[in-house]
């Protein structure tokens, strides 16, 4: 029922509901999200529970702009201008009365990080000082900023572990995690969170909550610690740990699946012109002779050309060989930074972890192999192997049959292959996942929605507005227990008032009947005075 309430339209007649805006100004675009959330339980251990806000056709409420926002980094004062329609779409859809205190974020991600900090802070100033001049939201300088990409790491961890419940930590659930807490032996049991995995086309992502910093085994190691991990408190009292949480991020570039394409073929290419000078050979120099490229179906032709050198192939369709041929390409460069094998990863405890894979993780389980969901490495690899040594003749009809996913294309079916088995080699030697892991999740909706990393963000920046509310309540619970203990004394004094006049009442009551009965005793011997006296001086007159 409530998954059902989160996919209907907003109630903005309800004057109880807050509001919150992101923009997230990214490379190529930008788009403005708007979310809601009741008032505060009351609980300071559990969050706000916002979701994204619906309009009345039930549409989620989002624009996206493109380019990115760094198109006006040679002229800044076009920065408002550029977000101008996103927050005018943003202002129309939260009430009126509710802007002045409905907070607005702009956060800009990779497109502003390849900027110059003179150009990034010429844009940030300009919306500073121009936003609060046609828009009410709650607005101020530490609302726009530049986001690191560990930042933006632990957004999208914090907005995926929230759409599944794991920061609900008052639910009964079976999969439990002992977390230490800081540097004084302190820990707790709480629920499980999960890991996130995401492979786009230029880079791979992973982020995962570590329970146990554990030992440090060398001085760079210690340093590289301190760039990966990121501990932060999502409860609205720094005072309790029940939300505090330890997560290593690391992101790394040129490991997405297309880019790792590129550099693969920039290898085979190398790799073949050398062989032919010292083999004297002519592969791949004529479409008669082509390399026969092992991650391309059987029968594929292609051209690879770099630097004004082209390379003719032909497909062969060899999983196995071409996981092996990617190996290499797992170390990177020399630098260890960006090597997938050298890089500093926090330890992962297999046997109680759970991760999903978003993006291209979905992309090659699902589109072609319709293997999506869970994950399994000997069904994914035999289904690999399969797809790979099948003829390109046979796939393109099985395409035009309707046999694979909607979202399939012709660029999918050429470099499915090659993706697979990069997936897999980044997975299973690049991160260490057992071959038996049984926890992983490939995805692209969580609950039927996609989960945006803006979602984490304003759950982090929120988290203290619970405080508001707690303060609120506990006013208000003074104040009535404060009325209360008034109206029972004031009751105790008005029956003691009562009790008082009644009081002097008797007694004066019991003092009039006193002096009564005195000036009764009075008038008797004043009678018998008359009678011993008046009678006899009577008796003495008579003739």
């Amino acid at each position: 029922l409530a998954r059902a309430e989160e996919l209907m339209a907003t109630d903005t007649e309800d004057s109880a509901l807050n509001y919150g805006v992101v923009v997230d100004c990214g490379s190529s675009g930008s788009r403005v999200f708007v979310y809601f959330w009741p008032p505060h339980n009351g609980n300071p251990h559990d969050l706000l529970d916002i979701k994204q806000m619906r309009d009345k056709s039930s549409r989620p409420v989002v624009k996206k702009i493109k380019p990115g926002i760094s198109v006006t980094a040679a002229a800044p004062e076009q920065a408002t201008p550029y977000l101008r329609p996103l927050l005018r779409f943003a202002a129309a859809h939260v009430p009126a009365q509710k802007h002045k205190e409905t907070p607005l974020y702009i956060l800009c991600t990779a497109g502003m990080r390849l900027l110059p900090e003179r150009q990034q802070a010429a844009i940030l100033e300009d919306l500073v000082k121009n936003v609060p001049l046609e828009f009410d939201f709650l607005f101020s300088k530490s609302h726009a900023e530049v986001i690191s990409g560990k930042q933006e790491g632990v957004y999208a961890w914090i907005g995926i572990n929230f759409v599944l419940g794991r920061f609900d930590h008052e639910d009964e659930e079976d999969a439990m995690v002992t977390v230490a807490l800081g540097d004084q032996g302190k820990s707790l049991v709480r629920k499980r969170t999960v890991g996130i995995l995401d492979m786009g086309g230029a880079s791979l992502q992973i982020a995962y909550e570590v329970p146990d910093s554990g030992a440090i085994s060398s001085p760079q190691q210690e340093e590289a610690a301190k760039s990966l991990l990121a501990e932060f408190n999502l409860g609205c009292d720094v005072q309790h740990t029940g939300h505090v949480y330890r997560v290593y991020v690391n992101t790394f570039l040129g490991f997405g699946g297309n880019f790792a394409r590129q550099r693969y073929e920039e290898l085979v290419l190398n790799q073949t012109y050398v062989h032919n000078r010292l083999h004297s050979q002519q592969t791949g120099l004529s479409p008669q002779m082509p390399f026969l490229d092992p991650c391309l179906p059987v029968g594929l032709e292609d051209t690879v050309t770099r630097g004004g050198q082209t390379l003719y192939v032909r497909g062969r369709g060899d999983w196995q060989a071409c996981a092996k041929l990617l190996q290499p390409l797992l170390a990177g460069s020399n630098s260890s930074q960006d090597s997938l094998l050298g890089a500093y990863k926090a330890p992962i405890d297999f046997s109680n972890s759970e991760f999903y894979g978003f993006s291209e993780f979905f992309y090659c389980t699902e589109d072609v192999l319709r293997l999506g969901g869970q994950y399994s490495a000997p069904t994914f690899t035999s289904a690999a192997q399969e797809y790979c040594s099948q003829r390109w003749e046979v796939l393109t009809q099985r395409f035009r049959g309707g046999l694979y996913s909607a979202h399939a294309d012709q660029h999918r079916l050429k470099y499915q292959c090659f993706k697979s088995a990069w997936m897999y080699q980044v997975l299973h030697e690049g991160f260490q996942f057992p071959l038996d892991y049984p926890s992983l999740r490939t995805a692209q909706l969580v609950y039927d929605r996609e989960v945006q990393w803006t979602l984490g963000a304003m759950l982090y920046k929120t988290r203290f507005l619970p405080l508001r509310d707690l303060r609120q309540e506990s006013t208000r619970q003074a104040h009535a227990s404060w009325l209360r203990l008034s109206f029972v004394y004031n009751h105790y004094l008005f029956f003691a008032c009562i009790l008082v006049v009644a009081l002097a009442i008797v007694l004066y009551l019991l003092r009039l009947r006193r002096i009564h009965r005195r000036q009764l005793r009075t008038a008797q011997h004043a009678l018998l005075w008359l009678d011993k006296v008046v009678v006899p001086l009577g008796q003495g007159s008579v003739p």
